[in-house]
């Protein structure tokens, strides 16, 4: 049997590339402590902010042992995203996150051969489980971009005892309604990862309008709701704000919480407001930080000179407590 005890606040770090778009690991000591001298105690390496199905699984492979590497020295939870590529692939970068010493994994599910209900879900996670046994497995439910919409609650409740790894879910979703029935799912024994940073749109072009709104507007009613646990991508470049909510939710400070709330929205508002999510938070990152991530890979489109110059400009203004 496993042990996962991690709660709190985890970090989906940014994939930096150099001009070349070869990725950057030489950075990682230095972001890894960045992150850990603002009280971001977790991180979450390939995750949709890290840009994971844009990188081969040779540099998916290289830039996680960086990261463990870095967290053995900052003592900072490390968690593997190890899906988004064929299954083989999954399961070789499962067992390569044990081997090396990640402190947990991450998984999405299958993208094309989808799973179709619970336990199909289960035999997928069994299997992925089966590569890393020492080493916790958890899910990662974004249903708008996998096009996977299992109910949280059901599939938690189902999975006790079949999936000899596994220890949570990071909900990704901006029903909150379903995940604070995953909360209580299982008598509560999983962890439950508040990461929604997408919303139901109907479009492609409806997402990135609406990609930060769920992300941030859900962070102080979640935490109120009993969420204990945060991945998102705001914590690179504005912990202090997560940190704060937080704070103030456990002091029952429910005006102060929604006030760190206003000013958490509007700030994600200037970044997003000319591009999709993780090319304009990492213009973001680099503006208001000393961690240069670079661009994202294609196939994500970056912004324009005018569009980086212009947040550059007005998000300092009102990324400040």
């Amino acid at each position: 049997m496993v042990n996962f005890t991690f709660r709190g606040l985890m970090a989906p770090v940014f994939t930096a590339f150099n001009q070349d778009w070869t990725i950057n690991t030489a950075i990682v000591p230095e972001y890894a402590q960045f992150l850990a001298d603002r009280n971001v105690p977790g991180i979450l390496v390939h995750g949709t902010t890290g840009e994971g199905s844009a990188l081969s699984v040779a540099e998916r492979k290289r830039l996680a042992e960086a990261w463990v590497a870095a967290g053995k020295t900052t003592k900072q939870h490390i968690m593997i995203q190890v899906g988004g590529t064929a299954f083989p692939d999954v399961k070789e970068l499962a067992a390569h996150a044990e081997k090396i010493g990640a402190d947990s994994i991450l998984t999405l599910p299958e993208l094309y051969f989808k799973p179709s209900n619970e336990q199909d879900l289960i035999d997928y996670l069994r299997e992925i489980s089966a590569v890393a046994p020492n080493t916790p497995l958890l899910y990662y439910h974004i249903p708008v971009w996998s096009g996977v919409n299992i109910n949280m609650e059901k599939f938690l409740t189902l999975s006790v005892g079949k999936i000899p790894t596994f220890q949570g879910i990071k909900y990704t979703n901006n029903d909150l309604s379903e995940g604070y029935n995953a909360l209580k799912a299982a008598d509560g024994r999983y962890a439950v990862f508040l990461g929604a940073d997408t919303v139901n749109c109907a479009s492609a072009s409806g997402r990135k309008a609406c990609h930060c709104l769920a992300n941030f507007q859900l962070v102080q009613p979640a935490t109120a709701l009993g969420f204990d646990s945060v991945i998102a991508t705001g914590i690179n470049f504005l912990p202090d704000h997560f940190n704060s909510i937080m704070a103030a939710v456990r002091a029952n400070k429910v005006e102060e919480a929604r006030a760190i709330q206003e000013k958490l929205t509007a700030a994600v508002k200037v970044v997003t407001k000319n591009g999709a999510w993780v090319p304009t938070m990492k213009v973001a990152m680099n503006a208001i930080t000393p961690i240069d991530v670079g661009l994202a890979r294609s196939p994500l489109k970056n912004l324009n000179a005018a569009q980086i110059r212009e947040l550059q400009v007005d998000l300092p203004a009102v990324a400040t407590l």
